[in-house]
């Protein structure tokens, strides 16, 4: 694809960004809870739609679509494990909105400290989350840059990939917070999934039909459609990854903390409602292009080229190769740019201090949003081995906070020792497992030794432990209003 095409294409999308990103900021009053969660004022369809495109990232269209490439109809059994566990958002996505209503929370890490009275539990959750979500980071931001070099044929450099990403990122977040992330992410969810349906449409279209296409993958990759598959997929493997990413509604601070920012539980209805559409629609979209890349673009050593791979062949016109391209850029940015909003709220108020002023806490959040972006940048464009290890391990090492919130508003019981072991416990036995043992993310005895330990070390230290005094009581003090919305 010709870069000046490209460039093009970029600087619309970044133009119509900054439009909206400016008029959002218009509703900006200065607040921590204004920059932070826009005044906890949006509606479903937009919250929903910033959801989506916060959780379905760059990942879809290029790691699950190379999974599938790889190794099959086991990529969409892995994926439909994780959009079955948004249904916990059912569950806890009223009582997280309820609870910051009541108690004025701004972060998930602060609500973890509070209901459990330590100030060290929110303390670590947010350094649980810095060290989980800033390498995570780095993927996406590698994911921009080796999309529009690949398909450029490394006419766009990396460095210049990744250093647009980079600004439209900052550009966004630091303009006017969460209202020009949210925006600007309803939006890019728009961009991301009209451009996949087309361009699935135009390549499906290409190998002869929905029928011609069907018998061409049965005929040629029949493999691909047995499980395990020809490879990559064994029962382990998918225990593996699936363990973790289940819990991903909850274990992630950048997605939970959406649930704070709806106007009321009405709106959080029609938020899931939004983001199950969203996430089912892309997940088939994401596996047909997977297929789809056997057929036309056959024998890719790198499976994370099949989707560049699919857009230089003739199936897709430029218009709509450039508008996936589009998209997933729009992807890869919308969960930065969430993730960078999230951990400097966190740094701000938990690391920091809820109670400093409002504009010390913005100021702070934006140094940090700052920063995540330049670190994830510069580790992007290194490769440093570290980084990439740390981020693949995001998902096993962030689930070492479930116990402890699911436990906050099911258990009275749980102690804040008790959260606190889970947490540095949990974490330190993935780090310990990945970094010393050599235990693969693909090996099912990590996520599994993991949030086993961090289950008995959460049960075990609470009931040798007593709750601190002033610690919340979620199970009573939600009760009422949960019953008055029809919450089970």
């Amino acid at each position: 694809m010709s870069a000046t095409l490209v460039w093009i294409g970029v600087g619309i999308f970044a133009l119509l960004g900054l439009v909206i990103a400016v008029a959002a900021a218009r509703g900006n009053t200065g607040s921590a809870v204004d920059y932070y969660l826009g005044g906890r004022a949006f509606g479903g369809m937009v919250s929903g739609l910033s959801y989506a495109a916060t959780t379905y990232s760059a990942f879809m269209l290029i790691v699950l679509t190379g999974l599938t490439y790889r190794g099959g109809v086991g990529a969409l059994g892995f994926e439909l494990i994780y959009f079955s566990g948004l249904t916990l958002l059912v569950v806890f996505g009223p009582r997280f909105r309820l609870a910051a209503e009541r108690y004025g929370f701004v972060t998930p890490a602060e609500m973890l400290g509070r209901r459990y009275g330590s100030h060290w539990v929110a303390r670590a959750t947010a350094i649980l989350s810095l060290v989980f979500l800033m390498p995570y980071c780095t993927t996406q931001m590698a994911g921009i840059g080796l999309l529009l070099s690949q398909i450029t044929g490394g006419a766009i450099s990396l460095t210049a990939a990744v250093a647009t990403g980079a600004v439209l990122a900052m550009l966004w977040t630091l303009v006017a917070g969460l209202r020009s992330v949210a925006w600007t992410d309803a939006v890019q969810a728009a961009i991301m999934a009209v451009s996949a349906l087309l361009a699935v449409g135009f390549v499906v279209a290409e190998i002869g039909g929905p029928a011609t296409f069907a018998e061409r993958v049965v005929e040629e990759r029949g493999a691909w459609l047995d499980v395990p598959g020809p490879g990559l997929w064994s029962l382990g493997t998918f225990l593996a990854l699936s363990l973790p990413w289940f819990f991903f509604p909850l274990s992630n601070p950048q997605v939970s903390q959406r649930l704070f920012v709806v106007r009321d539980v009405a709106a959080m209805r029609s938020m899931i409602l939004w983001v199950l559409v969203f996430g089912l629609l892309f997940t088939l979209v994401s596996v047909i292009w997977g297929f789809a890349a056997l057929i036309l673009a056959p024998e890719l050593e790198a499976t994370s080229a099949a989707t560049p791979a699919l857009l230089a062949t003739d199936a897709v016109p430029s218009a709509v190769a450039l508008f996936l391209t589009v998209g997933i850029l729009s992807a890869a940015i919308s969960t930065l740019d969430s993730i960078a909003l999230t951990l400097g709220s966190m740094v701000a108020r938990d690391l920091g201090s809820a109670q400093a002023r409002d504009a010390r806490q913005v100021m702070v959040g934006r140094i940090v949003v700052v920063l995540v972006i330049l670190f994830a940048s510069v580790f992007a464009l290194r490769n440093a081995e570290i980084v990439e290890q740390l981020a693949a391990l995001s998902a096993a090492g962030l689930v070492v906070s479930v116990p402890a919130i699911v436990g906050a508003f099911f258990w009275r019981r749980g102690t804040a020792a008790g959260a606190l072991a889970s947490l540095v416990g949990g974490t330190a036995t993935a780090i310990w497992m990945a970094f010393v043992a050599g235990i693969s993310v693909f090996d099912p005895t990590l996520a599994a030794t993991v949030i086993g330990v961090t289950v008995a070390l959460f049960v075990g230290v609470s009931l040798v432990t007593r709750p601190k005094a002033e610690a919340l009581d979620f199970k009573a003090a939600l009760a009422d209003d949960l019953a008055r919305h029809g919450v089970w």
